[in-house]
Order: C-alpha cells, then structure tokens, then sequence
C-alpha cells in the first residue's frame, strides 16, 4: 500500500476546513450590509421622530423665584439678582393613556404613541413660606411678583393638544421656556405670588396652591415621567404587549396581558438624589433627568437584529453541511470535489442576502422561510446530481431543513436561545460520533 497524498482523508479535512473559513468573507460582507440597512433605519426613524415628535420626557410644574441679596458696596449697600431657586410641589399625580402605531419612511417604520396624559398635584402654602429659602448667603428676599412655573418636556413639537394651566385659582397658558430646567427643556408661563411677601401668614397655616394640566404629547417608541414632588404617584396605560420598564424606578404594580398592559409608580422624595429645593444657575446644580422612569413600546428582536443573529451562526452551519457531504463521502466512498464544496459554501451564504433583502419587503418569518426553501432545494438537487443518488440528495435536503428550523428557534428565542444552541450543538457532535464510530480513519487516510 502507498500513500496517496491527493487521497488522504487528512488533506481534504483540512481542505474542507479552509473552505469553510474562506466563506467567513462573504458573511463579514452580509453582516456589514445587515449594519448599514440598520444605520438606514435609525436615520429612518430619526427623520420620524424629528416630524411626529422625539422620545419623550415630562414632569409635573416646578416654581421658579427670582433671588436678591443684599451687597455692601463702596456707595453703600445694594440689592443685586443672584439666579434663581427651584422649588418643587408636595404632590404630583401623573395619568397616562397612549395609544400606540406604527409610522413609516420608505421601507422603515417605527413605533409611535400619542398619549392623553393629565397631571394634578399641589404646592403647600408652608413650602412657600420656609424661611430657610430667604436666608441663605444673605439672601435679602425671594421676588414673588415675577416667579413662573415651569413644565418640563424635552420635546414640545409632540404637544398636540394643551389645556390651560390651572393654579391657584387662575388659568395660565403655557409658552416655551428661554432656558432648560435641570437639563430638560420646558414649558413656562409667570405668575404673581407677591401677597406671599405681604401676608404674615405661618408657614404651617394657609390655603395650598393646587394645580392641574391635561395634554395630549406624541413621542417615539418611549415616554418617561419626572418625579418633581415630595410624593409622585403615576400611572400609564397602552394596547401594547412588549412594555420595557425602564428609567431610575420599576412600577410598584404592574399588570401585562398579551394585548394589554398597565403599570403605577410610586416614588417619594427619599428616593431621589435631588431634594425639593435648590438653587439655579449653579455648576452643582442637579440634573433631574436622572430620576426619570417610565416604559418604552419594546419590539422583541427587531428585524436587522434578527437578521445578525441568523449570520452569527453561518459559519457553524456551513461547516455543518460539508461535514455532511464528507460523511457521504466516507461512509458511501463517494468523491466530492473541493470546488463542488466550495459551491455548496456560496450558496449557503447567498441565503442570509437573500433573507436580508425579502425580509425588508415581506417580514422576517416569511421571509426565513422562502430563503430556506430556495437554499435547501437548491442544495438537494445539487446534491443529488454530484453524489449521484436522490436518497442522498434527499437526506441532505432534509438535514439542511432541520438546521434551518433549528436556526430560526434560535434566531426567535429571546431566552432560551443559548440553552438550545448549546443542546443542539452537543446533539449534532453526538450524532457526528455515532455515525463515524466504526470507521477506521488510518486506513482510509491511505489509498491502494
């Protein structure tokens, strides 16, 4: 017996090897697709966003009041401004209805809300009054006759619809504010509190200054709430399936159904890292994006993730089916030519084009399943035709649609993903062992 290098069982694995890791160039190439189609998409829904109205942040009204300190100069002493303090409500009460669909650019779309939401609450008479807020740093008085309220939402061309202001007995109309409040844009509107200058009232004495606001906001994909009072309590409701409930604080009480879902959040003053005072127009001053919550209309695996997914295991599933045609090759001593293997390998990764390009126009499910149709008929007759059998060619059809079935649970599954993956993967080098178990590899690795 000789040996016959052309024949040797060793050569051609590792040539099978090469062949499967060449095709990692075509499918870094579908990958780079699949990320520039999803860059195209995010411009998409920027451009959305932009005309319908952004994702959302609001809050309940904050008190803005003018400081003036009192400054011994050398023509004696002088009342100058020094920024402006912020001072929140007692009690916010947020409810929320949104109403989700869907809004397209070209191929794109994206998910969009408009929201009824009203907002009520109170400012306490006494948190008014405190006399801390006109003695710090010398503070000579706090001006009242030119406070305002602000209402923060971060993007006011999603305000539909707005009722007047109502506070303290009188109806404010709200205008966009000239500067942010806690790094969130708002709404403004002043108002005249200067009897609070006048009246000796006790701070724990007095009638409170109720508030109420309802609005109807459009946004994209998420709406998160700002807890601007000692005690927050919201509530948010949608015919949406997939809630993400994110931001600083979970809902205390939730309830999501397959059509449905409703949440309520209860968050106190504690729980922030601001308090219900301080001070504007100061580098240390907080930041109360922070302690936003709220949800946003989640899409389990979109379509371009789900698209990368799928190419994460293209490699795994092409080695897969030259293992396939090698084993035919042994086990029926059949001669499979390495071009013919390389052929195979190209078709295998035309399947993740064609998928990216049909899902765009047709959805992912059936997309899947038109691209792997093509690919495994497309296979079995090749197969058919180079092992020169239509039970092989059969057989090899089938297992290639198996894989593919395998691929598209691993590809749908948000949790379970990697435990089938890994039983799978453990299945097929189980089979691999089995089948191969009688054959004498030194022996076939020589050629009389």
């Amino acid at each position: 017996m000789s040996f016959n290098l052309q024949q040797s069982i060793t050569f051609k694995v590792l040539g099978i090897g090469f062949l499967a890791l060449l095709m990692l160039i075509p499918l870094s190439d579908v990958q780079g697709l699949i990320r520039e189609r999803s860059a195209l998409r995010y411009q998409a829904v920027a451009t959305i966003a932009q005309r319908w109205g952004a994702q959302q942040q609001l809050g309940g009204p904050v008190l803005v009041v003018s400081r003036r300190v009192r400054v011994q100069t050398d023509k004696g002493w002088e009342v100058r401004d020094d920024g402006r303090e912020a001072i929140l409500a007692d009690q916010l009460i947020i409810d929320g209805s949104m109403e989700p669909e869907q809004r397209s650019y070209g191929i794109y779309d994206t998910t969009v809300y408009t929201a009824q939401i009203k907002l009520s609450g109170k400012f306490l008479r006494r948190d008014l009054k405190r006399a801390d807020l006109i003695k710090d740093s010398g503070v000579d008085e706090l001006v009242w006759s030119l406070a305002e309220l602000r209402l923060p939402v971060s993007d006011a061309r999603g305000i539909r619809r707005a009722s007047a202001l109502r506070f303290g007995g009188q109806e404010l109309n709200l205008t966009p504010a000239g500067d942010k409040l806690g790094g969130v844009s708002a709404l403004a509107v002043p108002v005249d509190l200067s009897a609070l200058a006048q009246e000796n009232t006790q701070p724990d004495q007095g009638d409170d200054y109720p508030f109420e606001l309802t609005l109807t906001l459009a946004g994209t994909q998420s709406l998160s709430l700002l807890p601007l009072a000692r005690h927050t309590e919201a509530a948010l409701r949608a015919a949406w399936p997939n809630p993400s409930f994110d931001g600083a604080f979970l809902p205390a009480e939730r309830h999501v159904d397959q059509q449905n879902f409703e949440a309520h959040w209860q968050v106190l003053d504690l729980n922030r890292s601001y308090g219900q005072f301080w001070r504007m127009d100061v580098p240390n001053a907080p930041g109360i994006a922070t302690s936003a919550f709220g949800v946003s209309l989640y899409q389990p695996a979109s379509l371009y993730q789900q698209n990368e997914r799928a190419g994460k295991y293209g490699v795994l599933f092409i080695a897969l089916t030259f293992v396939a045609f090698f084993l035919f090759e042994v086990l029926r001593k059949l001669r499979v030519h390495p071009v013919q293997y390389l052929l195979i390998g190209v078709a295998l990764t035309t399947f993740y084009l064609v998928l990216l390009a049909l899902s765009e126009q047709v959805g992912f499910s059936w997309a899947y399943l038109a691209a792997a149709a093509a690919v495994v008929a497309l296979i079995g007759g090749y197969a058919t035709a180079v092992l020169r059998a239509r039970r092989a060619g059969a057989l090899l059809a089938t297992m290639l649609a198996l894989v593919y079935a395998l691929l598209y649970g691993l590809v749908v599954s948000e949790q379970y993903s990697l435990l089938i993956g890994a039983i799978a993967l453990l299945g097929v080098v189980s089979a691999l062992m089995y089948l191969t178990r009688k054959v004498d590899w030194s022996m076939a690795a020589t050629a009389a």
